[in-house]
């Protein structure tokens, strides 16, 4: 039957005409893969074939069964199954879309093609136990789309596709500015709002050897002895991140004026009444004009009581977007040398070991690693915030 694909752009059109078995495709947000993707299972499909589009999560295979599903309600006689995301053809040829949440649960199956969606993200069980052997009956081929993750193996198959002697493999590093449908102006926005790393990795498609970390040029900012008290004429705001038992809270004082962290409390084991009369203390010193608190599980009481005792408080919520916002302001801010910190070990620690990672929802997501604290982190990164808030409305007070 004849199926009339969508028009490719020419750097997806230069993947589309390659003759290898196995493509593995590095590339940038937006650049148009789950759009080639789609077109390639239901090009398999139109001639009878049997095609699976993978993704890491169930969730995020919503992304391709849209693609695919919008294609395919353009062919007659074409059954589109939502419960269990399924194209069939008029001709009897297929396209699934699954999850590899259970590599186990895509076994036994053969296939003519299979499109790995943000492979970066999947187990590689997911390639080498299930999808690799369901190739093998009918000779498929396979398709590898992802933006990078560091060094792993994903990472390890575009190094395959690279080596020209090797015929069915074949890799391509395609930057999201390949895409002609996207503005320049919308690319270079993206580079100035966000940590160069990110940057590199999500729109330029480029495999960072430290690809989770999230802070760089940490010590050419930690040039500070810890301040004792306030510089005449300067303003400061403080962030809190509250902890009890196993966490620390953490308190970060920021000099608004000068925008350096000038000094920083942390302390656990301590009940919540000791904690605010330690941050009362602390006002007592500095005198911030403001301080941002959070305000997750036990942050709330306390905050209510510090603005009953008269300090400039507001409450942050710490979700998953906000914490994106304050991390990401602050690695910005560390990477362009516009700020500077004390050189204290347990924070300057805590900034190099923090890690970014891809949710299955395709979310990013920032945290220590596995028994590593956070707290100054998020004291510093909260701080940070305030200040920066603060410095740019030059209305301090409104925030009480």
């Amino acid at each position: 039957m004849t199926i009339f694909l969508p028009r490719l752009h020419p750097s997806q059109a230069e993947v589309r005409q390659s003759d290898a078995r196995y493509l593995v495709l590095a590339c940038g947000r937006r650049w148009g893969k789950t759009r080639l993707g789609s077109a390639m299972c239901l090009d398999v499909a139109g001639r009878g074939g049997r095609a699976w589009w993978v993704a890491p999560s169930y969730k995020m295979a919503a992304v391709g069964w849209r693609g695919i599903s919008r294609l395919a309600e353009q062919i007659p006689g074409t059954r589109i199954g939502q419960v269990d995301r399924i194209v069939e053809l008029a001709n009897r040829g297929t396209v699934q879309v699954r999850s590899a949440d259970d590599p186990q649960s895509l076994r036994g199956e053969g296939l003519n093609f299979a499109v790995l969606d943000e492979c970066a993200f999947m187990r590689e069980q997911t390639w080498t136990e299930a999808l690799r052997p369901a190739l093998s009956d009918r000779q498929g081929g396979a398709m590898f789309i992802s933006t990078p993750k560091g060094r792993n193996w994903f990472w390890r198959l575009y190094q395959r596709g690279q080596d020209h002697l090797d015929g069915e493999w074949a890799s391509w590093q395609k930057p999201t500015a390949d895409n002609p449908y996207i503005a320049a102006g919308e690319i270079e926005s993206a580079r100035r709002d966000m940590p160069e790393r990110i940057f590199q990795q999500e729109y330029l498609a480029q495999f960072l050897e430290d690809a989770g970390s999230v802070f760089r040029r940490v010590m050419d900012a930690a040039t500070l002895p810890e301040q004792d008290g306030p510089t005449a004429g300067h303003q400061y705001a403080l962030g809190v991140d509250w902890g009890k038992s196993a966490d620390f809270t953490a308190i970060a004082i920021w000099d608004m004026t000068a925008q350096h962290l000038v000094a920083l409390d942390r302390f656990n084991q301590i009940d919540y009444r000791v904690q605010r009369q330690r941050l009362g203390a602390i006002c007592e010193r500095w005198h911030p004009d403001v301080i941002l608190a959070e305000t997750n599980a036990m942050g709330e009481p306390i905050i209510e009581q510090l603005r009953a005792d008269g300090l400039p408080v507001r409450g942050f919520t710490t979700t998953n977007a906000s914490k994106a916002q304050i991390i990401e302001a602050l690695a910005l801010a560390f990477e362009r040398g516009n700020i500077r910190v004390v050189t204290d070990s347990v924070l300057i620690g805590e900034l190099q070991a923090y890690e970014m990672t891809r949710l299955p929802s395709g979310a990013i997501r920032y945290s220590a690693p596995e028994g590593v604290h956070d707290d100054t982190v998020m004291a510093a990164a909260i701080g940070y915030h305030a200040a920066s808030a603060g410095a740019l409305t030059g209305d301090l007070f409104t925030w009480a």
